[in-house]
């Protein structure tokens, strides 16, 4: 009866956000922005973000095989392998800061190493192809470039990072025994899960295809016009191989592992997107911090200048995609080379909602450490990016 009335009551919560008529409030202030930013999150990413990843989430944790998640991602996994696949991850995954959580959240519980779950993190939101060729096209192929080559250097040194920094910690880790316990590899063939994680991944990217600039055809603007046929084709053959490849009980646990994804992250969410709202706005709004000021301290390239935008995008949150309409925006009004890059590694990997999940997952002290890191290191590459373009 309890988890009902949670369910119920976040049902409840969403349907609020969905369709509360802001534009009869009678304020437009940072407390507007931030109700204006939940409802937006709500309606563009909720649905066809958020519930296909805590899906996706709970199909790794009960239907992929501990075992197989420890050997391809373990601590003790081959490292080539673990970071290699982790770094380029976000090629086929096109989803925001957010979104990826519970897809990090399922494979770090399941049993991968720190190093290469904290890479996949990074990498997931950072590197998507669309995000990459929009960099290309509209802000020059010198981002573009930059962006590659510095999402995919970030996500190995981060996660080699953060595995060196806590390496006892991880030994303990796997030590105990917990990761293994009880465990039995899964009776169906390989094929039969990689392609239901397949169809799976391919609903939640032909959902969510961004609509192409005016004017812009080919492969992209096809994508797009068949997006919900194409969708709606990887949901029913996702349905097809649940009913005919998973027993019942697998099934059940399935929904209640993607409910209890569900319940630890959106919550800390909503009051993220709240609280980042109520600071920054919306694009295009103003929060307690105004866009002006923003503006003003970005111009040049110096280590303030790539410092403070580092921080800046690593509270803000972009949707996937924004980051690109948003820097062009800034980049017109002033912004130098060196801090657009530096906003290009950190904004789209990091939020401030993204940073309240993370804590739950692994803990204050590395959460701090992680988002340090990305802070640092997008800081030094805006320099050195700005010194060379220069």
């Amino acid at each position: 009866m309890k988890e009902t009335w949670k369910f119920l009551l976040m049902i409840f919560a969403f349907l609020t956000c969905f369709y509360f008529p802001l534009e009869m409030l009678p304020f437009r202030n940072p407390v507007f922005e931030a109700f204006a930013l939940v409802q937006w999150y709500a309606r563009e990413h909720v649905l066809l973000c958020l519930v296909p990843a805590f899906l996706i989430a709970g199909a790794i944790s009960v239907f992929l095989s501990q075992a197989s998640i420890i050997k391809y991602f373990g601590s003790q996994a081959n490292k080539f392998l673990a970071y290699g696949v982790a770094s380029v991850s976000g090629t086929i995954l096109a989803v925001c800061s957010c979104t990826v959580l519970p897809l990090f959240s399922g494979i770090y519980r399941r049993g991968a190493g720190l190093g290469p779950a904290t890479a996949f993190l990074y990498s997931g939101p950072a590197i998507n192809v669309l995000a990459i060729i929009l960099t290309a096209r509209i802000l020059g192929w010198e981002l573009g470039i930059a962006r590659v080559l510095g999402s995919v250097v970030f996500s190995i040194a981060v996660g080699l990072l953060m595995h060196l920094i806590y390496i006892k910690e991880e030994r303990s880790r796997k030590n105990t025994g917990a990761l293994l316990a009880g465990e039995q590899d899964s009776s169906r063939p390989l094929y039969q899960d990689v392609l239901y994680f397949t169809t799976m991944i391919a609903f939640l990217i032909f959902a969510n295809w961004t609509k192409p600039q005016a004017g812009e055809y080919g492969i992209w603007e096809l994508m797009y016009r068949a997006k919900w046929y194409l969708a709606t084709g990887m949901f029913g053959l996702t349905g097809v191989m649940l009913i005919s490849w998973f027993q019942k009980k697998e099934r059940t646990e399935w929904i209640s592992s993607s409910w209890g994804f569900a319940k630890q992250i959106m919550p800390l969410l909503f009051f993220g997107v709240l609280i980042a709202g109520l600071l920054l706005g919306r694009p295009g709004g103003e929060g307690l911090i105004p866009s002006w000021f923003i503006e003003n301290s970005v111009g040049g390239n110096s280590l303030e200048a790539n410092l403070f935008a580092s921080v800046a995008g690593a509270f803000m949150y972009f949707a996937t995609l924004t980051e690109v309409p948003i820097l062009e925006g800034l980049i017109s009004s002033g912004m130098g080379k060196g801090p657009a890059l530096a906003l290009l590694l950190a904004g789209p990997a990091l939020s401030l909602p993204n940073m309240l999940v993370i804590r739950g997952v692994i803990g204050t002290k590395k959460t701090l450490v992680y988002v340090s890191l990305v802070v640092v290191m997008a800081t030094i590459s805006g320099i050195l990016f700005g010194t060379i373009a220069d």
